[in-house]
């Protein structure tokens, strides 16, 4: 079941809402990437900590009482550390708020990064919960944790390097955390957390480290780093604007490589400019069998996509000039970013696919993913509906005996475009 924003409001009144505004998402989209580059891979979690980070900003300087010394952490020309860690700091006169942002539908508990805990320079007072909902246009601070509470009842995980709270053991109110902040300020601290010393003794050079960390493969550098390595990298400003601009060049140029492959690009789709061979859906389908253009415009599932491509595949002179037609429907995701349907159906005069052809998706390495394979009678196939992040690559493969056809698809940056 789905709820409005004020029936949601009404069943969670002591929550905090924030309403989003199409320009809103405009603004943090372009005052994200108008310093920096568009093509980082973790682009998507920059522009998210950033539009959390305005719009609670925002909801602050509203009230009087929060208007005084209010500063941020990171600001607009350090915001490379997004690319690196979810979560960023506000301060409010002595108080320091840490936002930890989640894409999550029904977050059941606060995923905070090692780093707002273990590393004495970000250490806050408080963590707040905050959900987006970009779908629908809102925030949500849903519950809020004391540094004590992540001291004595946080579990770390340590294949995220985050400590984890149940959303039953947050606060949800946050008129709580404000009387306490000003009643209590002395009881805000506790020792037991932000107190680690690196032992830098073992700490590799620092050269080497960039190195090792800006390489393509390393998808999150603070997942692969030793800790106490990684809370000198990414406590330095210098040392992490160095990793930053490489892991940018290394994603260019790789980007690059693929582009010597005819690889299609999403976003030249949304403004109806498609890579050789592809068309726009309709323009395919008025050129096929009407059999064909009903069965895919009565697909509900396809059509719920935002944009449509398609293009006719030739299978080749030794199966009898047979040839399909495949169909990719891209639309925004909540959670894992971009959805992807991909369908094969017959060409021109018949009626069903050819027996026995095999519809694939392949990751950016190559491996198979999942598979379909077209029996006798089928007179369409299609994958189970799939997610990729930003910035990701994918092949869709078609094999039908020996003849063995690939795309290649690049997903890049549509929020702008698809909201």
């Amino acid at each position: 079941m789905t709820f409005q924003l004020n029936e949601l409001e009404e069943i969670y009144p002591e929550n905090l809402w924030l309403t989003l505004s199409p320009e809103q998402k405009q603004d943090a989209w372009k005052k994200t990437f108008q310093q920096f580059d568009i093509n980082h891979p973790n682009s998507w979690q920059i522009f998210i900590n950033c539009l959390c980070q305005n719009e609670f900003l925002k909801w602050l300087k509203c009230d009087p009482d929060f208007q005084q010394d209010l500063n941020t952490f990171p600001e607009y020309q350090d915001a490379n550390f997004w690319g690196f860690v979810n979560g960023s700091i506000i301060t409010i006169g002595e108080t320091k708020l840490v936002i930890v942002p989640t894409e999550k539908s029904h977050p059941m508990k606060i995923e905070i990064p090692q780093e707002w805990v273990d590393i004495p320079k970000f250490t806050p007072h408080y963590y707040l919960a905050m959900q987006v909902n970009l779908e629908d246009s809102w925030l949500r601070v849903w519950g809020y944790a004391t540094h004590q509470q992540i001291a004595n009842q946080a579990e770390y995980n340590k294949i995220n390097k985050t400590y984890c709270l149940d959303r039953e053991e947050l606060v949800s109110d946050l008129n709580i955390m404000w009387v306490a902040r000003e009643l209590c300020p002395q009881q805000m601290f506790n020792n037991k957390l932000g107190t680690k010393v690196s032992n830098v003794s073992n700490i590799r050079s620092s050269e080497v480290l960039l190195k090792n960390l800006s390489c393509k493969n390393v998808v999150s550098p603070r997942l692969y780093a030793d800790f106490q390595e990684w809370e000198i990298l990414i406590s330095s400003d210098n040392l992490r604007n160095q990793l930053y601009q490489r892991r940018c060049e290394n994603f260019s140029e790789h980007q690059k490589q693929l582009s010597l492959h005819q690889v299609v690009s999403f976003s030249q789709w949304v403004e109806n400019r498609f890579t050789a061979g592809w068309q726009n859906v309709d323009a395919l389908l008025n050129l096929q069998k009407k059999t064909v253009v009903s069965q895919f415009r009565s697909d509900i599932a396809l059509n719920k996509s935002r944009v449509k491509g398609a293009k006719l595949i030739d299978l080749g002179m030794q199966l009898g000039k047979q040839s399909v037609v495949l169909l990719v429907g891209i639309s925004p995701e909540i959670d894992d970013r971009i959805s992807i349907r991909v369908q094969l159906y017959p060409a021109d005069e018949e009626s069903y696919l050819p027996a026995s052809m095999r519809l694939a998706l392949l990751s950016q390495s190559g491996m198979l993913l999942q598979e379909v394979i077209s029996r006798s009678h089928d007179s369409y196939v299609q994958l189970k509906r799939f997610k990729f992040p930003l910035g990701k690559s994918f092949s869709i493969q078609m094999v039908l005996g020996d003849v063995n056809i690939k795309e290649d698809f690049i997903l890049d940056q549509l929020l702008g475009k698809l909201s």
